[in-house]
């Protein structure tokens, strides 16, 4: 590989699937306060110890858009954080163009440095800015898929971390699922999928964001944490109503709960297949 470095193949047992990035070819010097972590495959990820950090909840999404728009040429991810949606899209989606937008400068810093290790930088453009600027976006934009995990709890509803990056993650501080629908629905092309995850018990929130938008949520799938506790947030697919027949633009097909770990704490067994195809160890 002319570095003479060794790539690692394994990885407790399971071999990482997927092309080897330029990043993993050369001695990588990782500052005290980040830390270089697998996300997808051979791709890593840079994140603040102390930040914020990728979650399930973005595997989810990642996975779920990738499922239902297998085909996607041009993937939107709206406020983009450190870019683990959007990554996690591009693994899956080897030849699609990949645009983000995150307001916050230090999680762009950090997805600039994850996107030139894992070899993304020709097709992977990020913006720094709020999408709810009309100037983030050309009006004629169009993209076949567009992802968000947008933040859940309108602010003083919960306990905020002091780390900035966590706050902006949770909290809604620079727009609410209403933005996240309303851009989407601006920049979708004919037939593009939008794809979020959010708390199953806010559902009502998004439901109106979705008609104010003209949207329609053709999926849900709630996800379970653990067997036989209720479903913590859900994961929705979306598109646009006057892109439906006019008998489907009130119709949402329920999945069956999607089950993370199992009564005992084992991961369960469609979870770990999820993480397989998404390029993460099971």
């Amino acid at each position: 590989m002319g570095t003479g470095l060794k790539v690692e193949a394994l990885f407790k047992g399971w071999t990482k699937p997927g092309p080897v990035p330029p990043g993993a070819r050369v001695s990588i010097d990782v500052p005290a306060d980040e830390t270089l972590d697998a996300i997808s495959g051979h791709f890593r990820i840079f994140q603040l110890r102390q930040g914020h950090r990728f979650s399930t909840d973005d595997l989810l999404t990642a996975w779920y858009a990738t499922a239902w728009a297998p085909s996607a040429h041009l993937v939107l991810d709206l406020g983009s954080g450190i870019g683990s949606v959007g990554m996690m899209a591009a693994w899956r989606l080897a030849g699609a163009r990949v645009v983000t937008i995150e307001a916050q400068e230090e999680s762009v810093r950090l997805a600039r440095k994850s996107a030139a290790y894992n070899g993304l930088d020709d097709r992977f453009e990020i913006r720094h800015g709020d999408f709810r600027d009309p100037s983030s976006l050309a009006v004629e934009e169009r993209f076949d898929l567009v992802v968000g995990s947008p933040p859940y709890f309108p602010p003083g509803t919960g306990i905020e971390s002091e780390h900035p990056q966590k706050i902006a993650c949770r909290f809604e501080l620079r727009g609410d699922i209403g933005d996240y629908a309303r851009v989407a629905a601006s920049h979708l092309q004919p037939g593009g999928l939008f794809v979020c995850v959010y708390p199953e018990q806010r559902r009502d929130r998004l439901e109106e964001a979705a008609r104010d938008a003209g949207l329609t949520v053709v999926r849900r799938r709630p996800v379970v944490f653990r067997a036989e506790e209720p479903p913590l947030v859900a994961l929705f697919a979306l598109m646009r109503g006057d892109d439906l027949p006019a008998r489907m633009r009130s119709q949402t097909w329920i999945e069956p709960p999607l089950v993370i770990r199992l009564f005992d704490g084992a991961v369960h067994p469609e979870y770990a297949a999820i993480k397989l195809s998404i390029g993460f160890p099971p």
